[in-house]
Formats: C-alpha cells, sequence, structure tokens
C-alpha cells in the first residue's frame, strides 16, 4: 500500500450534499482518492466514536481492570509455588506456562495499557500512567518517553519514529540499504528472543551513540535507570526466587529464564504484526507536515493492522491484536477495541480504505517475508501490489 499526499485538487465532481466516501481513479482501480473534505469527515467520525467511549467509562472498566490483574497475580502465584516441585517434569511446564501467562498480562493488558494513561480517570494511587512500574528490565519513565511519545507521535515516519526497525532492522523499501541488512533476518531473531531488553535499550539510541551522533554524557541518566531497573529484575528472577527454593536453585532459574523467553517471543511476535505485516504504510516527514486531526487518524489507520483471533487471544496480547484501534484511541481502555473495531472497519469500508486484518499466521507470515525481503536492495526485490490512496492536503478554496 502507497500513501501519496498531494496538494493539488483531486476533482471532486460530486453535487452537493453527496456522501464523502473515496472515489477510485478511473485510470486505476486500485487507487482510492481522499480530498480534504473526504479526510476531514473520516476525523469526525473518528472524534465521534471517540467521545461516546468515554462518556461510557465507568464501573466496568474498572471492574475489568482488576480482574485482570487477580488473573495476573494468580498465575504468578501458582507458577512461584509449582517451582517448589521442579524435579517433577509436569510440574516444572505448568511452572513455567503460568510464569509465562503472568508475565504476558502483567507487561501488556496491564503494564502497556495503564502507562498509556488508559486508567487514569480512576484517579487511584496503583493502577496509572505516573506511578506504575511493570515487571521488565525498561524503565517506565524511558518506555513511555519512547513508545507514548515518540512512537505515537511520529507513527509509522521514516527517521522520526524509531519503532521503524528499532535501529537495528530495515523495514522500510525507503530505508536506504547497505550490505548490514544482509542479516536482517538474524538480527530480527536476535530481537525477539531478547526483546525485553531490545525495549530497555530503544531510548538509549545506542546507534546514534556508536555514531557518535549522540553523545554518552546525554545518555548518563538513562543508563543509570537502566541499570537500577535491569538489575532488579535480575536479581528477582535469576537470584532471589530460585535461592528460595533451595536445592531446585537450577530448575527455579531456568524455568524464569523460559518464562521471560516466552513472553519475549509471544510480545515481538504481536507487536511487529501490527506494524509489519504486508500493507502497513510508512510515510515521510514531508507528507506528515501541518497534519490535520483527519490526516493525523488516516496515518494511523494507514500505518497498522490487527489479528483476528478469539476474546482470550485478544486479552493475552493486550488486545493489541487491534492495533488499528489503539492507535487511533491510545488512551482509551484496550478492552473497548473489540466493540470499536466494529464501527472503524465501517467507516473504513465507507470512506474506501482498507482495513488490515487476518489471522496470527497470515500477519506473522507476512512479517517475517517482509524482514527477509528488505534484507536484499530493492532493485532485486518489487513492490508489493497494494493498494495506493491519494490524499489532498487542503481544502480545495485554497488550491
Amino acid at each position: 500500500m502507497t500513501l501519496e499526499l498531494t496538494r493539488e485538487t483531486v476533482g471532486d465532481t460530486r453535487p452537493a450534499g453527496a456522501p464523502t466516501t473515496a472515489d477510485h481513479s478511473a485510470d486505476d482501480p486500485n487507487t482510492v482518492v481522499l480530498s480534504y473534505e473526504q479526510v476531514e469527515a473520516l476525523g469526525r467520525d473518528l472524534d465521534e466514536l471517540r467521545a461516546r467511549v468515554v462518556a461510557d467509562l465507568g464501573q466496568k472498566d474498572r471492574d475489568y481492570l482488576y480482574s485482570v490483574i487477580r488473573a495476573q497475580r494468580g498465575f504468578e502465584i501458582g507458577g512461584r509455588a509449582l517451582m517448589y516441585l521442579g524435579f517433577f517434569p509436569p510440574a516444572w511446564i505448568a511452572a513455567v506456562g503460568a510464569l509465562s501467562v503472568s508475565k504476558i498480562l502483567d507487561n501488556m493488558e496491564i503494564g502497556h495499557n495503564v502507562m498509556h494513561g488508559q486508567y487514569d480517570w480512576m484517579r487511584e494511587d496503583s493502577y496509572n500512567s505516573r506511578e506504575f512500574e511493570w515487571d521488565t528490565v525498561c524503565p517506565a519513565d524511558q518506555w513511555k518517553h519512547s513508545h507514548n511519545y515518540l512512537h505515537h507521535t511520529f507513527t509509522n515516519i521514516l527517521g522520526e519514529d524509531r519503532d521503524i526497525g528499532y535501529g537495528i532492522l530495515r523495514m522500510a523499501r525507503d530505508q536506504k540499504w547497505n550490505p548490514y541488512y544482509l542479516g536482517n533476518l538474524g538480527y530480527a531473531t536476535a530481537l525477539m528472543l531478547l526483546f525485553e531488553w531490545g525495549v530497555m535499550l530503544h531510548d538509549l539510541e545506542a546507534e546514534n551513540v556508536i555514531a557518535g551522533k549522540r553523545k554518552w554524557s546525554d545518555v548518563k541518566g538513562l543508563l543509570k535507570g537502566m541499570w537500577r531497573k535491569a538489575g532488579r529484575q535480575v536479581l528477582k528472577d535469576y537470584v532471589v526466587f530460585p535461592a528460595l527454593t533451595g536445592p531446585l536453585f537450577i530448575p527455579t532459574l531456568l524455568g524464569n529464564a523460559t518464562a521471560n523467553l516466552v513472553r519475549n517471543v509471544w510480545t515481538y511476535s504481536i507487536i511487529f504484526c501490527g506494524h509489519f505485516p504486508t500493507g502497513a504504510q510508512t510515510f515521510t516527514s514531508e507528507e506528515c507536515a501541518n497534519e490535520t486531526r483527519g490526516q493525523w487518524y488516516l496515518r494511523q489507520m494507514l500505518g497498522s493492522a490487527n489479528i483476528t483471533g478469539s476474546p482470550l487471544f485478544h486479552v493475552m496480547s493486550g488486545n493489541l491484536s487491534h492495533q488499528i484501534e489503539h492507535h487511533l484511541f491510545p488512551d482509551i481502555p484496550a478492552c473497548r477495541y473489540p466493540e470499536m473495531a466494529e464501527e472503524v472497519r465501517e467507516i473504513c469500508e465507507r470512506h474506501g480504505l482498507p482495513y488490515n486484518t487476518g489471522p496470527l499466521s497470515r500477519q506473522l507470515g507476512s512479517t517475517w517475508k517482509k524482514i527477509a525481503k528488505l534484507s536484499l536492495p530493492n532493485f532485486m526485490t518489487r513492490d508489493d501490489d497494494d493498494l495506493t490512496v491519494i490524499v489532498e492536503r487542503e481544502p480545495a478554496s485554497a488550491a
């Protein structure tokens, strides 16, 4: 999918009062043309949806959050207890499974969403975006800068959103190729296995420090925060809890490491499927300059992708299986995304826009295919044959 933003009038010949649906180019049926007015109408539709959901937030949303917290704590307690039976293989497997679920719930459905401010309206001390700290090596304050601010403000803008490739991968054809990227698949695999550490280092911009674009003196504070948080996590998972099981130190150590590995692989897979499968769009700074609210919404929709699945699957993904809705409404409780998704999809259809969704196997397969393809220079591969969206950036009266 290619987004072409133009300041030229696109020739809206519809009579006054006609529906604000997209026009398909007569020359290319795979091209959709949106006028400035159509994009602003889309923005108003999404603003209205957001306002309705915000007005409805209340006790059921609080109850949902606390039900997930109770489940997460139950899985952690159960997993820790089962580690005391570590010499019995079925118990060890069950312990690892329980701890894996606990860590996934803590990081995705609780931590990620709470730190987005999705529950700040409850005005509670423990579960607000200012105070919450999650069970992973990345300090919450650093994650909120690299993710909440940089990623969600500059979503999929090349050179500004560091989540495009995380500083080590080539994830867009517009990224300049060099021989380093021949290792794309290897780097992606390493990032998947060590994902919590990659997230921790994200705000450091290590590649810029190595290249001399950022001084070590500029990152001293970040390094101190990383050292404190990572030190506590390593001490907890690899020293204290294994020591508490006495002679079962080694099975417990291996169990905790395996649970962290499972969480890393799962989190990486969900996040990459939401940003990089076939059809996910990237943008230039010039295309996104002086965006209106409607144009910002459009960028979020074209740059994100969903994953279909069961209600349990959505909970285990932190509802980031609804990545489109998350990028449109990052501070709305994620448990509302499934119901909002129906209307967002209808809005997309009404405006002639794609709604990128599919099962995990398809989205994950296309993501790894893209990682492999982008390891090669552009002349050795071809563009995906996707829909082109042409957007008029100014009202017709200004042209």
